[in-house]
């Protein structure tokens, strides 16, 4: 079993019926959660929120009806509550020393390469800044063919795209169970899932609260999209008043489990594109590479191939025998305007500053040993 406090990295989702209730935003049990956050992020473990609760929190202050919204006014309470959710976070955070960030997406950002990738580079600046981002759906701008429709789906693919080892799923509900247990009193909790089968997903059932979209079968969803990405997953029922803690001291859940860490996955993942242009290094790169470094612009001496920023290239040395693969940063064109040249020069040449490496090496895997 996977245990919370060996996390290096931690995505939390956190639903609507936890944060909200009848009264408005829960505000004793966002504090509770606070100091979880703050004790995880003590001993050195990057923490990502991903918070339901902009629609329910809007549409109480808008007086709009508990169910049935249409989309527009949806999206109105999105837009009322999101204000209120991120102000709430900032003040329970606050206190600890720790600044937070909201970051707003839709699915649309995960399935297209450059605004995945954008995601990612942000996400990961907060996150060596020390911030704790708070991600939910931008509910304000997003129709049914962009959604996610639920935040199960979203933080796992917030996990994938950080490259987190842990992901919890705050819930109405400890954990998956055999039959459900308010119907079936004979209905056992898995206290571990090795592989999602099909009989695992069978045992998925529908949404229990009136504020919450997610049920059992997008949590068994969010699991396959985790751990295939080598991240491992907990459902657990969040509303205790540290149910972080809770969970650290054997609190009932269920962790289902990867196969391969985040790292590996993610290298074996790219390991299997197809390349869509070629990069040739001079030996000082090539060099380079084999010692971990990422690779920069100038150690490249040609460029073949059409390819946007994200896709995959392969890497040749100097003479022409492939050495790796990688997710390139740049698209054909700019790579070949700032081929061979210093990073000091890309400003003056590309019109913006840019990014230092044409393939950074968490984005890169080496055919050599050193891969």
């Amino acid at each position: 079993m996977a245990a919370l406090n060996e996390a290096k990295r931690l995505v939390i989702k956190i639903g609507s019926a936890l944060l909200v209730d009848a009264n408005g935003l829960r505000r004793d049990w966002l504090t509770g959660l606070a100091e979880d956050v703050a004790h995880i992020k003590s001993r050195g473990t990057d923490v990502v929120l991903v918070s339901s609760g902009s629609i329910a929190l809007g549409r109480g202050v808008l007086n709009l009806p508990a169910t049935d919204l249409a989309l527009e006014q949806s999206q109105a309470a999105a837009a009322v509550g999101q204000i209120r959710l991120a102000r709430a976070y900032e003040e329970a955070l606050a206190p600890h020393g720790i600044t937070t960030a909201q970051v707003l997406v839709t699915l649309e950002d995960s399935a297209d390469r450059r605004r995945y990738l954008n995601s990612r580079a942000t996400l990961e600046q907060l996150l060596g800044l020390g911030v704790v981002p708070i991600v939910n759906e931008n509910d304000t701008i997003a129709t049914d063919e962009i959604r996610f429709g639920d935040n199960d789906r979203l933080a796992a693919q917030v996990a994938v795209t950080v490259g987190a080892d842990q992901l919890v799923l705050l819930s109405d509900v400890d954990g998956l169970y055999t039959a459900n247990p308010s119907e079936d009193p004979t209905a056992k909790r898995f206290d571990v899932v090795r592989d999602i089968t099909p009989d695992i997903e069978a045992m998925a059932g529908d949404a229990g609260s009136g504020l919450s979209k997610g049920g059992m079968k997008t949590k068994i969803m969010a699991a396959k999209t985790a751990v295939n990405a080598g991240c491992a997953m907990a459902i657990a029922e969040g509303s205790t008043a540290r149910p972080l803690n809770a969970i650290e001291n054997g609190a009932p859940a269920t962790w289902f489990l990867p196969r391969l860490d985040p790292q590996a996955a993610r290298k074996g993942w790219i390991a299997a594109m197809k390349p869509k242009g070629q990069v040739t290094l001079d030996d000082g790169a090539t060099a380079a590479l084999a010692r971990g470094k990422s690779l920069l612009p100038a150690g490249i001496t040609n460029i073949t191939g059409d390819f946007g920023r994200g896709d995959p290239v392969a890497i040749l040395d100097a003479n022409g025998d492939p050495i790796g693969v990688g997710l390139t940063r740049y698209a054909t064109t700019e790579a070949n305007l700032i081929m061979g040249r210093q990073t000091s020069e890309f400003e003056q040449i590309l019109g913006y500053s840019g990014r230092a490496a044409l393939i950074h090496r968490d984005d890169m895997v080496l055919t050599t040993s050193k891969g």
